[in-house]
């Protein structure tokens, strides 16, 4: 595992806030402050033994802001962007004598303020997105038209996803709430049946029973609007066996200090999280999962998860990387004082080779994988027939508590680089860091604690 900051001109020095790969070519697109889409090659840097490095193929231009989310269709043939303003537009990759190229589809407009994040549905027909207008839209792409306007939120929509199964869609707020909506069949109307989407969990507390058990508190789980990020990038597994949450605040106790967390919610009950993966000293404001599903190692004493296959997923605070699998309960690899300001997105490759981190300090980091070292790969159609039952849990849903101790910068830092943690030198600008990665469990520094929480 090789990765490091690329310094090139990627938005022309502005924050670049999304980005996305594509499912097929495996070109990354990133999305700017200075209103462009632009659309890299990435190029590995196995063979010589460096940094993964990306080449400039060309530009989207057609918003009049920034763009804060892009998302490719699962099919490769679609690009959703959604910038400030409102400004929502899908575009569709044509072919012609000259090769392929994307051009404007559809202008989607409804939201009356910025978009912080979309979500295509599984079938591509669908979309949803979140704005600072404190409303979820599900878009009929075809129709180019508002299918649903889900407005039950009181303050910013910051995160959207769609559930890989199509039975859910939840959005996450920095009015402390995750809601989770469940497709609904409604009244058929000229021969067609209707979906809608309705409210099923609304969460935003947690319940302490005080020491002397005749009195119990509550807690938010989640950070207010004054958490310093526009978003909170929620996410489902692939196989949708369980949806992760980030932008999470825990209190053991009343009276303990807050820990910032990411929440893992099992599909069997999504009213309450059944995991919390603290030790974060930054909040928590973006999840994504490695699309590839890996066989087992066979370690599965020392997680929480019980899934016949192994997850890998990222985990992006303000300004570090975890990356996490389901079959161990630490992190497998921590990398850290990568950015010097806010992490804003993170996005996977098809074939689990490149991970992508996106920052307000207008650079993105590349971290490139060998070959099998994640793991070994199980086949899309192999894994579909062991996909979770819907009726049971794929997470092991009360265990002791265990404190396992993991590095904080689990790597090595290039001999030539000078930078330390961010939290020792914020603010200080220095050369980004090239850093080579073993994925395993070194002696430690700091705590990180996953937990299963007892459902009460």
């Amino acid at each position: 595992m090789k990765g490091g900051t690329v310094q090139i001109n990627w938005h022309d020095t502005k924050p670049v806030l999304s980005l996305d790969f594509h499912p097929i070519s495996g070109l990354l697109a990133t999305g700017g402050a200075d209103f462009d889409i632009k659309l890299w090659l990435i190029n590995s840097g196995e063979a010589q033994k460096k940094i993964p490095t990306a080449s400039y193929q060309n530009s989207l231009s057609h918003h009049c802001s920034s763009v804060n989310a892009l998302r490719f269709s699962l099919s490769g043939d679609l690009l959703a962007s959604g910038a400030d303003g409102g400004e929502l537009i899908v575009w569709k990759l044509n072919s012609t004598e000259a090769g392929k190229t994307w051009k404007v589809l559809k202008n989607l407009s409804f939201h009356r303020k910025d978009v912080l994040d979309l979500q295509w549905s599984p079938d591509c027909a669908f979309l949803i997105s979140g704005s600072v207008d404190n409303s979820c839209i599900i878009w009929d792409v075809n129709k180019g038209s508002v299918h649903q306007l889900l407005d039950n939120h009181f303050h910013y929509v910051q995160g959207v996803a769609w559930d890989p199964l199509n039975k859910y869609v939840a959005s996450l707020s920095s009015d402390r709430t995750c809601r989770v909506y469940i497709k609904k069949p409604q009244t058929k109307t000229k021969g067609f049946e209707k979906i809608n989407y309705v409210c099923q969990h609304v969460i935003t507390k947690t319940e302490h029973q005080l020491a002397d058990d005749s009195k119990s508190s509550k807690n938010h789980l989640f950070h207010d609007e004054t958490l310093p990020s526009f978003f909170r990038r929620l996410a489902w597994s692939p196989d949708g066996s369980f949806l992760l949450v980030p932008a999470g605040s825990y209190k053991m106790s009343p009276a303990s200090d807050m820990v910032n967390t990411a929440y893992a919610f099992s599909r069997k009950d999504i009213s309450r999280p059944a995991l919390m993966l603290p030790g974060a000293s930054k909040p928590v404001v973006a999840v994504r999962f490695c699309p590839m599903v890996f066989s087992p190692r066979g370690l599965h004493s020392a997680g929480f998860f019980k899934l016949p296959y192994r997850l890998i997923f990222a985990v992006a605070t303000l300004n570090s990387l975890y990356i996490y699998d389901t079959e161990s309960a630490p992190p497998i690899a921590i990398l850290a004082g990568l950015h010097y300001a806010a992490i804003t997105d993170v996005a996977w490759s098809s074939n689990a080779q490149y991970l992508a981190v996106s920052s307000q300090d207008g650079y993105c980091t590349l971290v490139e994988f060998e070959t099998n070292e994640l793991g070994l790969p199980i086949p899309s159609a192999e894994h579909k027939k062991d996909l979770f039952p819907e009726n049971k849990s794929p997470i092991i849903e009360k265990r002791e508590d265990i404190m396992i101790e993991t590095p904080v910068n689990d790597g090595s830092i290039a001999e030539n680089s000078k930078k330390t943690e961010p939290e020792k030198n914020e603010g200080e600008r220095a050369s980004p860091s090239s850093i080579s990665t073993p994925i395993s469990n070194k002696p430690a520094k700091r705590r990180i604690t996953p937990m299963a929480i007892d459902p009460k």
